[in-house]
């Protein structure tokens, strides 16, 4: 019976446990998409993680969704992302960059030079988002052309190896949550009817290329994807998942990534869990679904194989030290959804250790 707390490898390096900082946007970048001392103190405080894999970041400047989120397309932003990985490997740690193009989620105020979200079909997002205005409706975002698909992908690339030279030890590629590898994925938002859209095959098509270019550019061994399939999270529509995680799987298994992260929205998506961990055959993933809080109960996960490694969202983030409180099964600081994003200090680096 395998252990969370025995080692597995990761991107040609030997992790000290099988439990990940789960990527969470705190919206604590300073202007024009910078990491700052803070962010560096925070992922530093949880360098215990065997991974850490980081906020989201957008990979271009069309790519942000939300205020005071970091990006990797400056030298600026490589630069201020050196001292936060510095920071995390002087405290033994290892750290993804998730790249994180949101698509059509965000609003024309939140992006420079007059760009608007762009996405793979003119379909509005049903709700709002927050900006520096207040909360605003999802516009109706721009139909990517196919010479602008090309060029997505090959910004995806960019960032990848810019997360390299900022000093990340890989990159995780954001499939989930709605945003644009997922817009792409789903019929509901992807109405193409070119080689981008339709059949479940071209619909897997753009996170395939996606994959294989960073693959290309970094090493598929610090190449991760995450995807949460059947999750309707930013007004993601997906009737039968299955089929199209499944062949988006059978395309980039033989690619030797990193590892493949499932987001699990719900008890009923083990089931699809439990056929895309048989399928794929590199180190998998998972923030499970859980009764209740996810916390040390949850490490049974590793111990029956369902996953090889267990990612942690809040409670990670209210604790600190969580491989250590899950060894010793808690207790556990509360998270504070009020200081979730933004702001300062508070609920960001103020969480206790034991």
């Amino acid at each position: 019976m395998t252990s969370a707390f025995e080692p597995v490898r990761i991107a040609d390096g030997l992790l000290p446990n099988r439990i990940a900082l789960a990527p969470m946007t705190r919206s604590r970048a300073a202007e024009g998409g910078l990491a700052t001392g803070l962010v560096a103190e925070y992922y530093t405080q949880r360098a215990s993680a065997g991974l850490i894999i980081s906020e989201g970041i957008q990979p271009s400047a069309v790519g942000q969704g939300y205020p005071f989120t970091p990006g990797l397309h400056t030298a600026e932003q490589v630069a201020a992302w050196r001292e936060v990985t510095d920071s995390v490997h002087a405290a033994g740690g290892r750290i993804f960059a998730q790249l994180m193009h949101s698509g059509r989620i965000g609003h024309p105020s939140l992006l420079p030079d007059g760009l608007v979200p762009v996405a793979p079909s003119a379909v509005a997002a049903e709700g709002q988002v927050f900006t520096a205005d207040g909360l605003k409706d999802f516009v109706t975002p721009h139909e990517l052309t196919g010479a602008e698909v090309r060029a997505t992908i090959a910004d995806y690339a960019e960032a990848a190896r810019n997360a390299v030279e900022a000093g990340f030890d890989g990159v995780e590629l954001h499939g989930a949550n709605g945003y644009l590898i997922h817009q792409f994925l789903a019929p509901g938002s992807n109405l193409r009817t070119d080689e981008w859209g339709g059949t479940a095959e071209n619909r897997v098509r753009f996170a395939v290329e996606v994959v294989k270019a960073v693959a290309a550019a970094i090493g598929a061994e610090r190449t991760g994807l995450r995807v949460s399939p059947g999750n309707p999270y930013n007004g993601i529509s997906e009737p039968d998942p299955r089929p199209v995680y499944e062949a988006l799987v059978k395309e980039i298994d033989g690619l030797g990534l990193a590892y493949l992260h499932v987001l699990e929205h719900g008890p009923e998506a083990r089931e699809t869990t439990l056929a895309l961990r048989k399928q794929f055959s590199g180190p998998f993933v998972l923030n499970p679904a859980t009764e209740g809080p996810t916390d040390h109960r949850a490490l049974t996960l590793i111990e029956d194989g369902t996953a090889d490694l267990l990612a942690f969202g809040a409670l990670f983030l209210a604790n600190p030290d969580l491989p250590e409180r899950l060894r010793a099964q808690g207790p556990y600081n509360t998270p504070d959804p009020a200081t979730f994003f933004g702001g300062d200090a508070r609920g960001y680096t103020d969480y206790p250790a034991l």
